[in-house]
């Protein structure tokens, strides 16, 4: 998903109106700097600042996809060395749980839980005190 490059109406209608009145008057002056030379320096600078905001949006775009893959190749690795802790010292050992995963004695799996949790609730349900 690129940033999506900007033309602008606004200076494409300025360039045009510019041609057409430097064709009427290349010293075009109404005072309070509305003239066509400060209209042709906006224009330039407004076109200048649309490249660097271009240019500034494909970087972004080439991070994201550095970053991606540097996402993709970092999540590759832990994933191995993970694999080859579980390899070497086994899924039930400290060192398995000290590289962040879940040893497997430790894990409970759902029907477990689920049958914790009713016979739990069971005696809470059965006493008259709390009915």
């Amino acid at each position: 998903m690129s940033g999506q490059k900007r033309t602008y109406r606004v200076l494409e209608k300025a360039e045009l109106r510019a041609a057409g009145l430097k064709a009427i008057d290349p010293s075009m002056d109404f005072g309070d700097a509305r003239n066509l030379q400060n209209m042709t320096q906006l224009i330039e600078q407004y076109r200048s600042k649309i490249d660097a905001y271009n240019t500034a949006l494909a970087v972004i775009d080439s991070c994201r996809t550095e970053m991606n893959e540097l996402d993709k190749n970092l999540s590759d690795i832990t994933e191995k060395m993970l694999i080859g802790v579980a390899f070497k010292y086994g899924k039930d050992s400290r060192e398995y749980e000290m590289a962040g995963a879940v040893r497997k004695s430790d894990r409970i799996r759902k029907s477990t839980a689920t049958r914790l949790k009713a016979t739990s609730e069971e005696p809470a349900s059965n006493n008259p005190k709390t009915a």
